[in-house]
């Protein structure tokens, strides 16, 4: 679909909702990857830097990750008792109001946010994106630390994880149809990670 000779998108410059719609699972949504467009669900998990231990989980209906930020920081303080004392996330969880949050919560943050304007940005957006205090604050920290910043960190905690999760288990897809039962299937799955993680701990 086209308005105006440009290809509608969704706030996440996928496809809308609308454009297509997947008769085997309703719930699921169209969401980009590094091979194209695809019906599924984003799955999102936070990560205990000293063992690899998955400590909360969240599965959505759409790519963008920003909003799941705090939610997942939220759930791990429900349950270890307290609040992460450092985190570090990458770009798509950036935004000032997510930053301002972790203030709020004590948490040393180090996460990736844009410093120059993207070629398909808009003017409006860049312009207030400049406006962002806490963004460009973040931007400067993580730049001026260059090779030491504790941001690289993220890719020996939670990509790790990921890759366990993919090639060593072979997780590919999930097997369930539903919000409700993917997101029951998502638990399953961190749960056996922690489980083997404790199991081959000893």
């Amino acid at each position: 679909m086209q308005a105006h000779g440009k290809p509608n998108r969704s706030s996440d410059g996928g496809p809308p909702n609308r454009a297509q719609r997947n008769f085997t699972d309703p719930d699921s949504r169209i969401l980009p990857t590094r091979e194209g467009f695809i019906a599924g669900y984003n799955g999102q998990i936070a990560v205990d830097a000293a063992h690899q231990i998955i400590v909360s989980h969240r599965l959505v209906t759409h790519s963008a990750d920003v909003d799941g930020l705090i939610p997942l920081i939220d759930a791990a303080h429900g349950l270890l008792g307290r609040t992460p004392a450092e985190i570090s996330a990458d770009n798509g969880f950036a935004s000032e109001a997510n930053l301002e949050a972790l203030t709020q919560r004590h948490v040393r943050a180090y996460v990736a946010c844009k410093r120059g304007r993207n070629r398909d940005e808009p003017e409006d957006s860049w312009r207030r994106r400049k406006k962002q205090p806490l963004m460009i604050a973040m931007s400067a920290k993580i730049k001026r630390a260059g090779r030491r910043s504790r941001y690289r960190l993220r890719k020996q905690i939670v990509e790790p994880v990921i890759g366990q999760i993919k090639q060593a288990r072979g997780f590919r897809q999930f097997l369930l149809r539903g919000l409700y039962k993917v997101r029951a299937e998502w638990a399953l799955i961190c749960t056996a990670h922690n489980l083997l993680k404790l199991a081959t701990s000893r």
